[in-house]
């Protein structure tokens, strides 16, 4: 019988020069979670999303995706199916059309023929047209992606990752070059994608608000440490204010 978790840090660091970014850093993530992953800048948090992407090598402990070490995984379509990512930055190219933003979303599936040959000719279209009906971009699929406003943008980048249909999304600071009226419109509809998928997510967020109002759980670091991990409804403002330090000084 398979576990079901589809995160798992044991004892994991991670050093930059003098700098400890992780610090023997342990928890789990079951299938269907949401989590938001808060805590002050340099907390480490985007060193774990980045280290549970496989974008760095951790110098002690191990991290188990989905109860394989990640060190296990060949980087390709085996992972791609695992794990997909989303950022502030959107990670578009802005000079494409955006079905072919959302297409990227298959390269790990299709090799370098077929994704050449699509950017002449879109292949697999539908799946992307309905990805971005979904995101509420129907009519924009053949717009330049740079002409379109923020907001748009981080909706193609979700249509993407609607496309690559990964079981675990990495969600790092997602909203945080969006005004807050997009900012809340984007994560509730990432939550709803998330739920509807069944698929599990991470995203770390400089908002508190919205990490209690979007997600079940929140995991707090400090200093590369684990802060604490517990039920949204379960995080109090006095918690809140000893991680970020907000305490009055007499």
């Amino acid at each position: 019988m398979s576990s079901n978790k589809m995160i798992e840090a044991k004892s994991i660091s991670k050093h930059y020069e003098r700098k400890i970014a992780l610090s023997s850093l342990s928890f789990s993530i079951n299938r269907g979670e949401t989590v938001a992953l808060i805590g002050p800048s340099g907390a480490g948090k985007t060193t774990l999303l980045n280290s549970i992407a496989g974008l760095l090598t951790l110098e002690h402990g191990d991290l188990l995706i989905d109860n394989m070490s990640i060190t296990s995984y060949r980087k390709g379509t085996v992972f791609a199916k695992k794990v997909g990512v989303i950022r502030q930055q959107f990670d578009l190219i802005g000079p494409l059309a955006v079905i072919h933003n959302v297409l990227a979303g298959k390269l790990a599936d299709w090799g370098f023929m077929k994704s050449l040959f699509s950017l002449l000719i879109p292949q697999e279209k539908a799946a992307a047209i309905q990805a971005l009906e979904r995101v509420g971009l129907p009519d924009k699929a053949y717009e330049i992606t740079s002409t379109l406003s923020g907001g748009e943008q981080q909706r193609v980048a979700m249509a993407r990752l609607m496309v690559q249909n990964p079981e675990i999304i990495l969600a790092d600071e997602p909203v945080a070059s969006l005004d807050p009226a997009r900012a809340d419109d984007i994560l509730a509809m990432l939550t709803n994608i998330v739920l509807e998928r069944k698929q599990t997510m991470i995203a770390s967020l400089h908002s508190v608000e919205y990490a209690r109002k979007y997600f079940s759980r929140i995991i707090a670091l400090k200093n590369g440490e684990l802060f604490f991990d517990l039920p949204t409804e379960n995080v109090t403002d006095e918690l809140l204010a000893d991680l970020y330090q907000l305490k009055e000084r007499g």
